[in-house]
């Protein structure tokens, strides 16, 4: 798995972090995603793919192996 942020689209919901910290924070000036982790292990997959999927903005991409 390969993550990758569109910080252009992303509107500072916060979801991602609150799902998987380990992969995803937040700038602390205006909320915009910052990505931590670009291949994360295999045990983050799944909260990884809910992540994105329920990203408000579409800004996170998951690509699969």
């Amino acid at each position: 798995m390969k993550l990758t942020v569109d910080q252009d689209k992303c509107c500072g919901a916060g979801q991602c972090v609150l799902l998987a910290p380990e992969v995803f924070d937040q700038r602390e000036e205006d909320g915009i995603v910052m990505l931590l982790d670009e291949t994360p292990a295999e045990p983050l997959h799944a909260i990884v793919r809910e992540a994105a999927s329920v990203c408000p903005a579409a800004a996170i991409t998951v690509q699969e192996d």
